[in-house]
């Protein structure tokens, strides 16, 4: 998985951790603790100490490409969070889109000699979140909220989707959390849908364009056609600004190329993060 897909599953469950818990039924108080069992190099995605009357370990994995070790891993770190923590551990792996799955991943593993019953069983959980209905997520909590997208929702549908998560989060989320949480749709919606798909269906959300994560993610690919030259960023500005405001006309087209001035260019890639439409875009050029 990507650093930055790695990074937003992350911080979901830190920032939210009872909503990670409560998307796989949990409904004690929870604490994020220490994930890393170093003394082995290894590290699981996120733990989290459920605390029943009875404490034990969620440990959450997610995984958004195939990985044949997959099994084996929850396995190695089941068995040393338990050692470390002294309690009892549940293993989840969130599967975030069909290409990570595999005929393997039954939620049990095995291991055995030959000719011989298993010496060592290991169950797991497995969810497919593709499979599962918008409903399962849009009725959690706001900390899952960013998955909805990848779930089983038809593409006609994915706009009113979009408006179901703007009424919670508007409802819900105070500002910095409304960016970090719209922010985190538009990555993860990365797994699957184009930049072109999720810029229109993200278009209208005020606070997305407002976090800086995400005018970051904009302004990267503008930045490395601007180091290339005036064609390189010629296509780059067109390009992106296709993605927030729809093909140019002819004439919006042809005036972008007659520009000559890399400055100029450069100031309307930055441009592109603030205005809503080429018209906007292109108002100071003379």
């Amino acid at each position: 998985m990507s650093q930055r897909f790695d990074a937003i599953l992350k911080h979901l469950p830190e920032e939210y951790p009872e909503d990670s818990a409560r998307f796989v039924g949990v409904s004690a108080p929870v604490s994020v603790i220490d994930a890393n069992v170093s003394t082995v190099t290894a590290a699981a995605d996120k733990v989290l100490r459920v605390d029943a009357p009875e404490p034990w370990i969620l440990h959450w994995e997610f995984q958004a490409s195939r990985d044949v070790t997959l099994a084996r891993r929850l396995l190695h770190y089941n068995v040393l969070l338990g050692i470390r923590h002294s309690l009892p551990v549940r293993s989840v792996v969130l599967l975030l889109r069909p290409a990570a799955d595999g005929r393997d991943l039954t939620g049990t593993l095995q291991w055995r000699l030959p000719h011989a019953p298993p010496y060592l069983e290991f169950a797991y959980e497995v969810i497919r979140l593709w499979q599962l209905p918008p409903e399962a997520v849009l009725q959690g909590g706001l900390g899952t909220l960013p998955l909805a997208p990848l779930t089983n929702v038809a593409p006609p549908k994915l706009s009113g989707l979009i408006e179901q998560m703007a009424r919670r989060i508007d409802r819900e989320a105070d500002t910095p959390a409304a960016k970090s949480l719209w922010t985190a749709t538009y990555v993860l919606m990365g797994l699957e849908f184009t930049a072109e798909v999720s810029n229109q269906l993200l278009r209208g959300v005020r606070s997305m364009k407002e976090s800086a994560t995400y005018q970051a993610i904009l302004q990267e690919g503008l930045e490395k056609g601007l180091e290339k030259g005036r064609e390189e960023a010629l296509e780059i500005l067109l390009s992106q600004g296709t993605r927030r405001f729809g093909k140019p006309p002819a004439k919006t087209r042809k005036m972008i190329g007659q520009i000559t001035d890399r400055e100029v260019l450069k100031s309307l890639a930055l441009r592109l993060l603030e205005v809503d439409n080429w018209t906007e875009l292109l108002a100071d050029l003379k």
